[in-house]
C-alpha cells in the first residue's frame, strides 16, 4: 500500500480542511485585489469625467462669448450681449419648468400605493366586520 492510502479518515478530513480553509483565504486574496484593481480604475474614470466637466463649462462660456460677438457684427455688442442672454433665459426658464413637472409628476401617488391603500381599508373593514357580528345582519 502507499502512504496516501494509509492515512485515515480523519487525518483526510484534515487536509480536506485545511485546503478549503486554504482556498476560502485565496479566493477572498484574490477578491480583495479585484476590489481595488476595480476602485482604481474607477477613481481614474472619475478623474477623467470631472475633469471633461470642467472643461465642458468652459466651452458652455466660449460659445457663449462667441454667440455674443456673432450678433455684435449685427447689432451693437450691448444689444447683442442682451439677445444671448434673453436666449439663456429662455432655455432656463424650459428647464426649470420640465424639472418642476417631473418632481410633481413623480411626487402623484401611484397606481400601487392606491391598490395598497384599498387593501388596507377592505382588511381593516374585514375586521371590524368579524369583530360586531351583528353589522353583517344591518
Amino acid at each position: 500500500m502507499s502512504a496516501s492510502t494509509d492515512q485515515s479518515l480523519g487525518q483526510l478530513l484534515g487536509q480536506l480542511s485545511e485546503q478549503t480553509s486554504g482556498l476560502v483565504k485565496a479566493e477572498i486574496a484574490l477578491a480583495k485585489q479585484e476590489m481595488a484593481d476595480k476602485a482604481k480604475n474607477s477613481a481614474i474614470g472619475i478623474g477623467l469625467l470631472v475633469f471633461a466637466g470642467l472643461v465642458g463649462t468652459y466651452l458652455v462660456g466660449v460659445l457663449i462669448l462667441a454667440a455674443i460677438y456673432g450678433f455684435g457684427n449685427l447689432v451693437p455688442m450691448w444689444a447683442a450681449a442682451l439677445i444671448v442672454a434673453a436666449v439663456m433665459l429662455l432655455v432656463i426658464a424650459a428647464s426649470v419648468a420640465g424639472g418642476v413637472g417631473a418632481f410633481k409628476a413623480a411626487a402623484r401617488r401611484g397606481k400601487a400605493a392606491a391598490s395598497v391603500k384599498e387593501s388596507v381599508d377592505a382588511v381593516k373593514h374585514s375586521f371590524s366586520l368579524k369583530a360586531r357580528p351583528d353589522a353583517e345582519e344591518a
